[in-house]
């Protein structure tokens, strides 16, 4: 199991709700090996066909992400783990808003407004989510691939139609 794959306790959570196979395309590549490399991806950045072969062949991450991003599978995974968290009670709801507006110089825009990061010692490494639940986990990773489909789909509703 490498750095950022699906620990066994967020496996156990997850599984139940992902979608079988439909019996016409053969036997499918493990859901949870393709799910790794799909937040590897999500993760790194990284080019589809970059993709580390622990992950399996990468048109099948691909082909499996994009399946499940067109038929809403992420989106029903994300609204199932919130309400298994939520019935757990590990999901704080408490929102803070501040309605306070200051306003700036036009030339002040997206300045930075805190410095850079400090680089942490080598012997300063904190393991990767270690003081959240695993329903916390699960969901923050499901989070930000909900995201990026969103991203996509957007991108796609601005672009031409391709003409071949």
């Amino acid at each position: 199991m490498g750095r950022g794959d699906l620990n066994d306790a967020e496996w156990e959570r997850l599984w139940p709700f992902l979608p079988v196979g439909n019996g016409r395309c053969g036997r499918w590549r493990g859901h949870r090996q393709v799910i790794d490399g799909i937040l590897h991806r999500v993760r790194t950045g990284v080019q589809w066909p970059d993709l580390p072969e622990r992950f399996g062949p990468w048109k099948t991450v691909y082909e499996r992400h994009r399946l499940w991003s067109a038929d809403g599978t992420w989106e029903r995974l994300l609204q199932r783990v919130q309400a298994e968290a939520d019935a757990a009670g590990e999901i704080d709801w408490d929102i803070s808003v501040d309605s306070t507006v200051d306003r700036a110089h036009q030339h002040a825009v997206g300045a930075r407004t805190d410095p850079p990061p400090a680089p942490a010692s080598k012997g300063a490494a904190v393991g990767e989510h270690q003081d959240e639940t695993p329903w916390q986990s699960l969901h923050g990773r499901l989070v930000e691939v909900v995201l990026e489909v969103r991203a996509w789909a957007v991108r796609a509703a601005g672009s031409p139609p391709n003409s071949t």
